[in-house]
C-alpha cells in the first residue's frame, strides 16, 4: 500500500527541519529583515550537533551547541543588515557560501574524512512515539509563534517594527533591538533544525547535507506570507513531496527524479501563488472612471 502510516511518519520527519527553519525566517520577515541565510544556519547547526554529540557522547549537548552556534552565526546578518545597514540578501548568500565551505573544511580538519562522517559511537536523538522530541517542539513552536505575533506585546511590537520602523521608534520601541532579537531567534530555530536533520532524521554529517532545505524554508516563508499557520501548511507541502519522493525511489524510480520532487513542487507552488496574486491585483486603465484615472475639476468645470 502506497499511503500508509510509514509514509505519514516520513512526512512528519521531513517536515520538521523545514518547519523550524521557516518559523525563524518568518520572525525575521515580520521584523523587516529578509533572511535567506537559513541554509547556512542549518548547515552550521548540523555540523555543530554532530561534532558535539560525538565528542561528549550526549545528543542533547549537541542540540544545545547547535542552537548556540547557529545563533552566533546569525550575528553576521544582524550586525551587517541592522547595524551596518548592508544588503540582507547579499549577506544571506555570503553566509550560505561560507557555511558550506567552512563545514567542509572542518569535516576534514576535525574528523579527518571527506564527504561523510558516520561513526557507530555517534549518539542520535531518542525517539518518542517514533519521532524525536524536536518534532513535537516544532509543532509547539507554531502555536507559540502564532500567539506571540497576534497577542503578545513583544510580537505586536515586532510587527510594528517590520511594517513602520519610524513610527515604532517614535513610540519608544527600539527597531534595532527587535530586529536583533528576531535574527537571533531565527538562528536558534535553524540550529534546532540542523540538529534534527543530523541527529534526528539520520545520525551522521555529510557535506552540504541540508541539500537546499534552507532555500525551501525561505520559499515556505514567502508562500505562507510569514504567518505561522501559513508557513506550517507550506512546509507540510514540501514534507509530503520529499517523503513521496523517497517512497517512489523505493519503488524503482531513478534517484535523480525523486530528489528533484521537492524542488519541482517549490517551483510549481511559487508559480501558482504568483499567478494568483497577479490575478487579484487591480489593473489601472486610461479610461474615464477607471482606477487611477479620475481627474479633478476646478470651479469652472475645466479638468485640472
Amino acid at each position: 500500500m502506497f499511503f500508509d502510516s510509514d509514509l505519514l511518519m516520513s512526512v512528519l520527519r521531513a517536515l520538521t527541519p523545514i518547519l523550524l527553519a521557516a518559523l525563524g525566517g518568518a520572525l525575521c520577515e515580520r521584523a523587516g529583515v529578509f533572511n535567506i541565510g537559513l541554509e547556512g544556519l542549518m548547515l552550521v547547526g548540523c555540523f555543530t550537533a554532530v561534532s558535539t554529540s560525538w565528542f561528549t557522547g550526549s545528543p542533547w549537548l549537541g542540540v544545545l551547541a547547535a542552537a548556540v552556534a547557529s545563533a552566533a552565526y546569525s550575528l553576521i546578518l544582524a550586525v551587517g543588515a541592522v547595524t551596518l545597514r548592508g544588503d540582507a540578501v547579499v549577506l544571506g548568500v555570503a553566509m550560505n557560501l561560507l557555511a558550506a565551505g567552512l563545514t567542509s573544511y572542518l569535516l576534514r580538519t576535525v574528523f579527518g574524512v571527506q564527504g561523510t562522517f558516520d561513526d557507530p559511537s555517534l549518539a542520535g536523538l531518542p525517539l518518542v512515539g517514533g519521532f524525536s522530541p524536536l518534532t513535537y517542539l516544532a509543532w509547539a513552536a507554531v502555536v507559540v509563534a502564532a500567539v506571540l505575533l497576534s497577542r503578545h506585546v513583544w510580537g505586536l511590537r515586532l510587527r510594528g517594527v517590520g511594517e513602520a520602523p519610524d513610527a515604532a521608534a517614535s513610540l519608544g520601541v527600539s527597531p534595532a533591538r527587535h530586529k536583533y532579537a528576531a535574527v537571533l531567534v531565527s538562528g536558534v530555530l535553524c540550529g534546532l533544525a540542523g540538529a534534527q536533520l543530523a541527529l534526528g532524521n539520520v545520525t551522521l554529517f555529510s557535506e552540504n547535507m541540508t541539500a537546499g532545505r534552507g532555500w525551501i524554508a525561505v520559499v515556505a516563508v514567502m508562500l505562507g506570507r510569514a504567518m505561522p499557520l501559513g508557513v506550517l501548511l507550506a512546509a507540510l507541502l514540501f514534507g509530503i513531496a520529499e517523503a513521496v519522493g523517497f517512497r517512489l525511489q523505493g519503488l524503482g524510480l531513478p534517484q535523480q527524479a525523486t530528489d528533484a520532487a521537492p524542488y519541482v513542487v517549490t517551483l510549481g507552488a511559487l508559480f501558482l501563488t504568483t499567478a494568483r496574486r497577479r490575478g487579484r491585483t487591480p489593473r489601472t486603465t486610461g479610461s474615464t472612471g477607471s482606477t487611477g484615472s479620475t481627474r479633478s475639476t476646478g470651479p469652472s468645470g475645466v479638468a485640472s
